[in-house]
């Protein structure tokens, strides 16, 4: 009975452990998800930690610095000096060879340096705060980039799963409209032409729904990868293509003021001018003194065997105070050179500046004409969806009547098919532009969620 017991609590952990988890998301949601999990934004976030560690490195330079120092001695074969032998009690004009000092030694040393002024640590510690503020700024860019193409990715899985029920909609349709046509022309009252024209129909739209539902596949993996989960794990949308884009549908976005000072890339921009004119100080910052202070203490001992560790060894203290100052003095005009190279650097990062402010002015405009096309495409899209299946249904009518041909009705049909594309892309175009026109316009806040 034991036994059975634990098979039984094997069998279930093994089930569960081998079933697939599966996550679902409405948009908001898995926007949220992929601001937390995704690989790009769990990377950028350690950026910023980086980045962190790197102003602490650079603050921590100009603190009390501590090094021990331990050195032991063992001199195999002892230096021999020679005298005059008149000191030892020889004739003179000749040597006696002697040996100094003891044959094993060792020292136990410990120094603190602190630094007292350098004008390129002060700079330093400017440029680590700039550095810090970059680098969150980076991470605000890579998070709206993460949100727009979790938009976009989570629109195109909608606008496959779309694609895909259209066509099987459209596939059954023109099997019943086959099957019937086929028995007309085996009874007499069709050509053989009006069943060719709606295989060769039938057949295309067959091989566009197989195509249809590999793309499902490819865009369902593509969504997990933003997302920052196993790209065939299971999930499940719990919003709708039609649903997102009357959300989406609307003009007060367009005439929302605009504000550089929310815009991530020119805070990035601005970034740069900041780091560039930090160079330049710290180039001219090398042109002053500098100057350091230490205290040393040391223990010393001497003997001809290793008695080191005994504690009748006598061992002999030391310690020194000192301050060190550098004075530059002359370079050859290098650190000129180089301070001249860091204002050039600088006035091509405000050049630069004035370059991608008026980008940002253009990706504006640009965005917001996107996004109004993309509304107006949806609302033109719907009503030309409506005149097609209008159109096919009438040719359906007259065809079984006998008006029309079969050509004509293949006709309608096409063109029915090209209106159900337009519309269903001119939904995704809608969703897609509004998350390009927040993008520019930082509206989503994405750094400060709950």
């Amino acid at each position: 009975m034991r036994a059975l017991s634990i098979l039984t609590i094997l069998f279930i952990t093994t089930i569960g452990f081998s079933q697939e988890k599966s996550y679902s998301f409405s948009l908001e949601e898995a926007i949220n998800f992929a601001l937390d999990s995704s690989y790009t934004a769990i990377n950028s976030r350690r950026e910023i930690a980086k980045s962190i560690k790197q102003k602490w490195e650079t603050t921590a330079a100009g603190l009390p610095q501590i090094d021990g120092a331990v050195d032991y001695q063992n001199q195999l074969k002892q230096p021999v000096t020679l005298i005059p032998g008149e000191i030892a009690g020889g004739e003179p004009g000749t040597f006696v060879p002697v040996v100094f000092g003891t044959k094993q030694n060792m020292s136990l040393t410990a120094t603190l340096t602190q630094l007292i002024f350098d004008g390129s640590y002060l700079v330093g510690l400017q440029a680590a705060e700039v550095f810090v503020e970059y680098n969150e700024n980076a991470n605000e860019k890579t998070l709206l980039e993460v949100r727009k193409g979790v938009i976009n990715a989570y629109g195109s899985v909608l606008l496959t799963q779309e694609g895909v029920t259209i066509l099987e909609n459209n596939l059954t349709t023109l099997k019943d409209n086959l099957k019937e046509t086929r028995a007309l022309f085996e009874n007499g009252f069709a050509e053989e032409e009006d069943v060719e024209q709606l295989q060769i129909t039938t057949s295309q739209v067959e091989n566009d729904l197989k195509n249809s539902k590999r793309l499902e596949l490819i865009a369902k993996e593509m969504l997990n990868l933003a997302l920052g989960i196993p790209v065939d794990a299971n999930v499940y949308l719990e919003d709708n293509l039609e649903s997102l884009t009357q959300e989406s549908i609307g003009m007060a976005l367009t005439e929302t003021e605009f504000s550089f000072e929310k815009n991530v890339d020119y805070r990035i921009a601005r970034n740069l001018i900041e780091q560039r004119e930090l160079e330049v100080k710290l180039e001219k910052s090398k042109a002053l003194p500098s100057l350091n202070g230490f205290v040393n203490y040391g223990t010393s001992a001497f003997d001809n065997e290793f008695v080191f560790l005994d504690s009748q060894t006598s061992w002999f203290q030391s310690s020194i105070l000192g301050v060190s100052m550098n004075i530059p003095i002359f370079s050859s005009l290098q650190r000129s050179a180089r301070t001249q190279q860091a204002k050039i650097a600088l006035e091509q990062s405000r050049t630069e500046f004035v370059k991608r402010t008026q980008e940002i002015n253009l990706e504006l405009d640009r965005a917001r004409a996107n996004f109004e096309f993309a509304i107006e495409n949806y609302y033109t899209s719907e009503e030309n969806l409506k005149l097609a299946e209008r159109i096919e249904n009438k040719n359906i009518i007259k065809y079984r009547e006998g008006i029309t041909t079969s050509f004509d009705l293949r006709q309608a049909q096409t063109q029915l098919y090209t209106a159900q594309r337009e519309y269903i892309n001119s939904m995704l175009d809608v969703i897609e532009t509004k998350a390009t026109l927040e993008t520019v316009l930082n509206t989503p806040n994405v750094t400060n969620r709950n």
